[in-house]
């Protein structure tokens, strides 16, 4: 069967967007609840795309919402947070859901879940941002109304990122950056290439309700020093990165967590730093390389296409 309507939480985030702008190039239509009314205004481009009020504290009216859609698929995360916030988001979140999504599926089959997690997702992962992701994975694991995809993107990049767009405002302000984890290693993936293989999962056919987990990764590789030169190349300067010790970047990030404003590093992220944000043998040059191109025949962007992105 062809899946025609959706439903997004998390739409109207980064990921979010992009997604929905593809899946109304597909004329699928799309449910995006939210608890922020002004953010849907971003969609309000999109004729396939509804905005509605989220229903996430009411189990009944998160059941009725999901009736009558082909596929339901889960972007909410945070990036900071106490580990009380990650549980909630990550693993208590995805209960609800998967409840949901249950009971639902009773009244109008689903055909498809797709759950995005995070690559580093593991339940002896150094920080909580990482092992909550596990415990949300699996959740989805023990799901067995239908099938069910799990991506586990690197650092995501394109036009509205966090990332990339934070180190080349710093770049243009400083020669030397003091950095924690300079010399941890990444595999960024474009913002429309992780829209593309949640786009994929939905289409691809399925010959049983197993869980598949999908790394979402680029091409290439780059330690965190790297990617800061690189950005800083295309603002047309230079950076001195400094690998700040553990200990010191602690103390560093237990500052910044005090400061007013958005949370830019925590001690959680710190401790993220501390293994490699790659794929399964990503240093080979095999079919392993990839599992979107394996799986899907999709060919990810680049990082060097996308200075254009980081020069303004």
């Amino acid at each position: 069967m062809r899946i025609s309507k959706v439903v997004i939480f998390g739409g109207t985030g980064f990921v979010g967007q992009s997604l929905c702008e593809q899946l109304q190039r597909l004329g699928i239509q799309a449910t995006v609840p939210t608890r922020h009314p002004s953010k849907g205004t971003r969609l309000a481009h999109l004729p396939n795309v509804t905005v509605v009020p989220s229903p996430a504290d009411d189990p009944a009216a998160l059941q009725t919402l999901i009736a009558g859609h082909d596929a339901v698929i889960n972007l909410i995360a945070i990036l900071h947070g106490t580990p009380a916030a990650f549980k909630q988001a990550h693993v208590t979140w995805p209960t609800q859901l998967a409840d949901a999504c249950t009971a639902a599926h009773a009244t109008h089959p689903l055909q498809h879940v797709v759950h995005v997690s995070a690559l580093g997702a593991s339940p002896d992962a150094p920080s909580d941002y990482q092992r909550s992701k596990a415990a949300g994975e699996a959740v989805w694991q023990a799901f067995t109304a239908c099938p069910t995809t799990v991506l586990r993107p690197s650092v995501i990049f394109g036009a509205r990122d966090q990332f990339l767009n934070l180190f080349s405002k710093l770049v243009a302000l400083t020669p030397i950056l003091p950095l924690a984890g300079a010399n941890t290693r990444f595999q960024p993936v474009w913002v429309n290439d992780v829209a593309s293989a949640i786009t994929h999962s939905l289409r691809a056919p399925r010959g049983t309700d197993e869980t598949r987990v999908i790394d979402c990764t680029g091409p290439d590789v780059f330690t965190l020093r790297e990617l800061v030169q690189l950005t800083a190349r295309w603002k047309h300067t230079r950076v001195w990165v400094i690998n700040v010790p553990y200990a010191v970047a602690m103390m560093q990030a237990w500052v910044m967590e005090q400061l007013p404003g958005p949370t830019l590093m925590s001690r959680d992220n710190v401790r993220s730093l501390q293994v490699d944000n790659v794929a399964q043998a990503s240093s080979l040059k095999d079919d392993a390389l990839n599992m979107m191109t394996r799986t899907w025949g999709l060919s990810p962007t680049s990082l060097h296409a996308a200075a254009h992105l980081y020069r303004a």
